[in-house]
């Protein structure tokens, strides 16, 4: 719907100031100002935000409550059932359809082994199709993997793991030319050279993309990929628990069908979880970017197995949410806006961020600006927001670069009576992404033999905040080293007879620490009205 009247006025000082904004210039913040930002007002930082964990690897560490929940649960799968007896084999099982899951089938199948991919949803069901703004690769001349490196380090507040960063930024470059030699149609300049843009935290131009439909395309490319390659493909069967042997090494997993609920014993040489994120658990109750299925199941799996989780307390808030139209509340808006000149401004018409700061930073100023400084837009329905200035790429870029890299942002808006060749979007952070993940090194291999990582559900890449245009980098890059690495273990190891030993050992630990969840994974979101928890939200500000 277009805007009401009531946020005319706001709308007005907007586009009152918007010419006088363009030779403002606002700076970036020191190390100082940006820890105190982020300590007074990000989300990770909220009293009662989290709880100590009780059982698992991760036993006296402090979580956000919604992922502690699915964590210290029981399995969906009776720990007796009788996994000995296989109704599938195959060499190496990836669990998910997205991004990291094809790429590792890709690869996996190029060395020979037999593969064989389960994923939850239909195959590209995942954030990798959402992901708008690019992939950030060190391609141009004025660029190195190096800058890329220590950009990276910095993002994640210097915590990241030092050897998953430097394969991440070598890597890069070799990935943006396979996804071009697959027919991945990217953004070209008039003298035919990949356009690059800036994304918050990047010293230089290096986020590749496919105009705001960035994900989509390479997903569209790798989808046709594989089924070129027949490589066999189980869509609707979400993986429900692991197997592991006697000797723990990871044997392969139980699958559920979502249409029949039928379990298939699937036993496999090397196991690789690509499953994504845990948006959809809703952490403190935001809004979320992330796709149906993003409910964390590889976490939660990995976990009960025995693998160590990183920086799990670290949840990235994408600072650009829809806050308005209602029907769009929390889809992401790219951070490639912001790169190519769009301003964040108040209720007044004012800059008051550097737009390329990190996302932890801008998403703490903006939740700062709503809900501390009193300079917040209301809509209707009570939620806050600010202005992102949109028609301002145009006075920056040139005439017609807003409609030529964002046409998908600006059809969908218009849908609504909302042009934002001329109008502003309101937008608040939205959960977006987890920083943290499986303990993974750099080759996707976890610390359970035979079970490898790839994508969002890895942890350590990131540190503590990802930059914008290293995800889908993160997931081609850890998704070929899995699958790789994978299959090379394949061919070199054979699992004794599974068990879900495991499983019942762990639901010991949670009856000796008094623990009563329902079970998990929980496969899709809860969003059963509870009276409680939308109060909190509303207390919030959300």
């Amino acid at each position: 719907m277009p805007y009401p009247l009531s946020l005319q006025e706001s709308l007005n000082k907007v586009n009152a100031t918007r010419a006088s904004r363009l030779r403002e210039k606002v700076p970036r913040l020191s190390l100082e100002e940006r820890d105190q930002l982020l300590r007074a007002y990000h989300p990770d930082h909220r009293p009662g935000a989290g709880r100590e964990l009780v059982v698992g690897p991760n036993r006296g560490e402090r979580l956000p409550l919604e992922v502690a929940d699915v964590l210290e649960a029981p399995s969906r799968v009776d720990p007796e059932m009788n996994v000995e007896r296989a109704d599938v084999e195959t060499d190496v099982l990836v669990v998910g359809g997205g991004g990291g899951g094809v790429t590792a089938a890709l690869f996996a199948t190029e060395t020979g082994a037999k593969v064989l991919l389960a994923t939850k949803l239909r195959l590209g069901d995942s954030n990798t199709v959402m992901s708008e703004g690019g992939i950030a690769a060190a391609t141009r001349p004025n660029d190195a993997p190096a800058l890329h490196f220590l950009d990276t380090m910095g993002g994640g507040l210097f915590c990241n793991d030092r050897n998953l960063v430097r394969a991440l930024v070598l890597d890069a470059p070799m990935i943006v030319e396979w996804l071009k030699d697959l027919g991945v149609m990217f953004d070209y300049d008039p003298e035919l050279n990949m356009v690059v843009s800036f994304a918050g935290g990047h010293s230089r131009r290096r986020v590749h993309s496919c105009r705001d439909l960035s994900g989509l395309e390479m997903m569209r490319v790798l989808r046709d990929e594989l089924r070129c390659r027949e490589i066999e493909v189980m869509e609707f069967w979400p993986c429900i628990e692991l197997l592991l042997d006697r000797e723990g090494r990871c044997a392969g997993a139980v699958l559920e069908s979502l249409e029949t609920g039928r379990r298939l014993v699937v036993h496999a040489r090397a196991v690789i979880l690509a499953t994504g994120g845990l948006g959809r658990l809703h952490v403190q109750g935001f809004p979320t970017s992330n796709h149906y299925g993003a409910t964390g199941d590889g976490l939660v799996l990995a976990y009960r197995a025995g693998c160590r989780l990183v920086f799990m307390d670290a949840i990235q808030y994408h600072p650009t949410g829809a806050a308005w139209p209602e029907q769009m509340f929390g889809q992401l808006i790219t951070e490639a806006l912001r790169g190519n000149g769009a301003h964040l401004v108040n209720c007044e018409g004012q800059r008051f961020i550097n737009e390329l700061e990190t996302r932890d930073t801008t998403s703490s100023a903006i939740i700062r600006e709503c809900l501390d400084r009193g300079k917040g837009v209301t809509t209707p329905t009570g939620r806050q927001g600010v202005w992102l200035d949109t028609p301002v790429v145009d006075m920056v870029m040139g005439r017609g670069t807003l409609m030529r890299l964002f046409s998908g942002i600006v059809r969908r808006f218009r849908r609504y009576g909302i042009d934002p060749l001329t109008e502003p979007l309101l937008v608040f952070p939205t959960q977006h992404y987890q920083n943290g993940g499986v303990y993974m090194n750099e080759h996707g291999e976890t610390e359970v033999p035979g079970l490898y990582v790839a994508g969002e559900v890895g942890g350590g890449v990131h540190g503590r905040n990802r930059l914008g245009g290293n995800s889908l980098v993160d997931v081609f890059v850890f998704g070929r080293r899995a699958g790789l690495a994978a299959a090379d273990y394949a061919r070199r190891v054979t699992p004794g007879l599974p068990t879900l030993e495991h499983v019942r050992r762990f639901h010991a630990e949670l009856r000796a620490a008094g623990v009563d969840r329902p079970a998990s994974p929980r496969l899709l979101p809860d969003y059963v009205r509870r009276p409680q928890a939308e109060a909190e939200v509303a207390k919030a500000g959300l």
